[in-house]
C-alpha cells in the first residue's frame, strides 16, 4: 500500500509577545504532516525560518512536491539526497522516522541511541524586553538551572543585571541573535 501524506499550516498564540533583536512575535507558524502507511501514522512538523528565504507557503510547496517519492516509500536516508536541508526536509524526516518507529515497535530514542539514555538540561528562554520585565521572566523561572537571556542593543547591561539578581542560582547564556556589533 503507498503512503499518504497530509500537509496541514497551523498558527499557535504565543503566551504575551517574544522579541529577540530582530523582531517580535505573538504567534508561531508552524507547517506539520502526517505520512500513514498501512494505518500506521508518522508525523514531523517544522517552523519556516524567514531569515534563510523560508515562508510558509514555501515550505507547504516544497513538502508537497515530494508527494509522489514519499507515496513510492522513498527512505530517510533518500530523503537527504532528495532535499536540501531546511525546515521542509526536517518535517519530512522527523515523520518518516516516527513512522519507522510505529512500524517497527521500537521508540525513535532506541532507534538512533549510540549511548544510554540520560536527562538533557535544556535553556529556557527569556524574550527580550526592559531590565524590570527580564527580572519578572527570570524570577518566574529561578527555578530553572538554565536561562537563555535574548539581549540587543541599549540596556544590555542592566538587562543582564536584572535577570542575575532575579535568578541567582540559574546559569545564563546570552543571545544576541546578531543584534550586536562593535561597539557592544
Amino acid at each position: 500500500m503507498a503512503r499518504v501524506i497530509s500537509v496541514e499550516a497551523e498558527r499557535f498564540p504565543i503566551a504575551g509577545t517574544f522579541t529577540i533583536s530582530r523582531g517580535s512575535k505573538t504567534e508561531a507558524e508552524v507547517i506539520s504532516c502526517a505520512i500513514t502507511e498501512n494505518g500506521r501514522t508518522g508525523r514531523g512538523e517544522c517552523v519556516p525560518y524567514k531569515r534563510y528565504g523560508e515562508t510558509m507557503e514555501g515550505v507547504r510547496g516544497a513538502i508537497e512536491a515530494m508527494r509522489s517519492e514519499i507515496a513510492h516509500g522513498i527512505s530517510r536516508i533518500a530523503l537527504l539526497g532528495a532535499m536540501p536541508a531546511g525546515a521542509a526536509r526536517n518535517a519530512i524526516d522527523c515523520a518518516l522516522w516516527d513512522l519507522e518507529a510505529k512500524i517497527s515497535g521500537t521508540p525513535v530514542a532506541h532507534t538512533i541511541r549510540t549511548v544510554p539514555l540520560r536527562a538533557l538540561q535544556t535553556a529556557y528562554t527569556l524574550s527580550l524586553a526592559e531590565p524590570e520585565a527580564m527580572a519578572a521572566q527570570a524570577r518566574a523561572n529561578a527555578q530553572r538551572p538554565l536561562l537563555k537571556v535574548k539581549i540587543g542593543g541599549d540596556n544590555d547591561i542592566a538587562r543582564i543585571r536584572a535577570v542575575t539578581a532575579a535568578a541567582p542560582d540559574s546559569r545564563i547564556i546570552l543571545d544576541a541573535n546578531e543584534g550586536w556589533n562593535d561597539d557592544n
